[in-house]
């Protein structure tokens, strides 16, 4: 497993060094060097933020290819409740569930199904005292990561429970192997993703050493194939199960709310996430029990990975939601429950530390704020860096100078100019032709 894949990539051909990105990548992850962005493995979360914002379409997601179903012989897909909202609302969940089956899976089960059985065991766990709150919902990869990276302190706040889209994995490959006795290594789970995080959570899973998910295909890579599916005749089967509440977490607020309980708060768009986090490090929301964190603005409806604008997309979802039952999850019991809480827990990546020993790291701070003091303060982003005090790290990490600064760099040619015209003044003795050496 490599320790730090990522979904998120950068075509530096197409790259024109506008710095767009780097003001907006919520972990300073991005730097504009020779004129062309720069990408901080180590930093990227994959929330996709520099993909939305790149005029040039620089950034991308690496998912898996559709093509990649032909590798095992019995193929499952198990698209996100999102995917419900890229199609008209003539469409049935089921017209769109047996469209898949229609492009090459052999069976489909719902994220949205899974989703409802997540609630379930995140409402037991509500009740639990010895669980700190306020609980921060981990079925954003994105989030997860953010936490990792940025707010170390919150790790223990996460819910340890699998996303919906690993507990849908586990479920298809147990029926499978059970009900039609198909070994484990023929079959293939394939999530249809809204997000790269998604991709990245399955390569590089952060709480257990391997996913039950075996590929991740984009939304934008099979709505083609599934639109033209839409417009042949089929035979239909019945493969919706979810309830409303399940196919509701494609929006923001949709886990929180069915919950059941008036103590939650449900945050949408990366940068918005931060600062909830940063409320909640201040211990200034002790009066919330829950949190409902998702990186994309407007839920998962508005991933990157989507084809759909994302307020028609929820005006689209809303019918499948009002067109759903009030759900089939059963109370679960604690053996159940149980199964789904992670293997091991995610630990702090500490990317943005100065240094190893503590002693050099303090000397380094010191040395930044002295270079951050004498920077203009101006966060232009001109130098490559998203501000002033990241341009000051780059400086002491050394991978700047202080002269990538326009201002700084201003400054030095004046000086320099001043020194040239006082030069130009000055004769070598040698040259002098006063006698007196006057």
């Amino acid at each position: 497993m490599n320790e730090y894949f990522h979904s998120v990539n950068l075509d530096k051909d197409k790259c024109r060094g506008c710095t767009n990105c780097i003001k907006r990548c919520p972990t300073e992850a991005i730097r504009v060097r020779k004129g062309k962005a720069r990408i901080i493995k180590e930093r990227c979360i994959d929330c996709g933020e520099c993909i939305r914002v790149c005029p040039y379409h620089a950034k991308t997601a690496i998912s898996d290819s559709p093509e990649i179903i032909n590798d095992y012989r019995y193929k499952a897909a198990i698209p996100a409740p999102s995917f419900y909202g890229q199609f008209e609302k003539k469409y049935s969940r089921d017209n769109i569930l047996n469209a898949l089956r229609d492009v090459g899976f052999d069976h489909v089960f719902e994220v949205a199904r899974a989703a409802e059985i997540v609630s379930e065991a995140t409402r037991q766990l509500l009740t639990n005292s010895l669980v700190k709150k306020p609980m921060i919902s981990s079925a954003c990869p994105g989030v997860v990561r953010l936490i990792q990276v940025r707010f170390p302190s919150l790790i223990d706040n996460i819910v340890k429970l699998e996303s919906p889209m690993e507990v849908a994995a586990k479920i298809v490959k147990t029926q499978l192997q059970e009900s039609r006795n198909i070994p484990a290594e023929e079959i293939g789970v394939f999530f249809i993703s809204p997000c790269p995080a998604k991709v990245t959570s399955v390569k590089s899973p952060y709480e257990k050493q391997k996913s039950y998910v075996d590929g991740v295909i984009s939304i934008k890579d099979i709505y083609l194939k599934v639109l033209s599916a839409l417009n042949n005749p089929h035979n239909g089967s019945k493969y919706s199960e979810a309830g409303f509440e399940g196919i509701d977490w494609a929006n923001s607020g949709g886990e929180s709310g069915a919950l059941g309980t008036e103590n939650v708060l449900a945050v949408d768009g990366i940068h918005n996430v931060i600062k909830i986090f940063d409320e909640i490090e201040g211990d200034r929301l002790s009066d919330v029990d829950f949190v409902e964190a998702l990186s994309c603005s407007g839920g998962c409806l508005g991933g990157p990975l989507t084809v759909e604008n994302v307020f028609v997309a929820k005006t689209t979802l809303k019918k499948h939601i009002l067109e759903a039952p009030a759900g089939c999850t059963e109370k679960m019991a604690p053996k159940s429950f149980e199964e789904l809480v992670w293997t091991s827990n995610v630990e702090y990546k500490p990317v943005m530390k100065l240094d190893d020993d503590i002693l050099k790291a303090m000397e380094k701070l010191e040395k930044l704020e002295r270079i951050c003091d004498g920077l203009p303060g101006l966060d232009c982003g001109a130098c490559g860096a998203p501000n002033c005090r990241a341009l000051a790290e780059d400086i002491v990490r050394e991978i700047a100078n202080e002269t990538d600064c326009i201002f700084k760099l201003r400054q030095r040619i004046r000086d320099l100019a001043e020194e040239m015209v006082d030069l130009g003044g000055k004769v070598p003795p040698v040259m002098d032709n006063d006698p007196n050496g006057e």
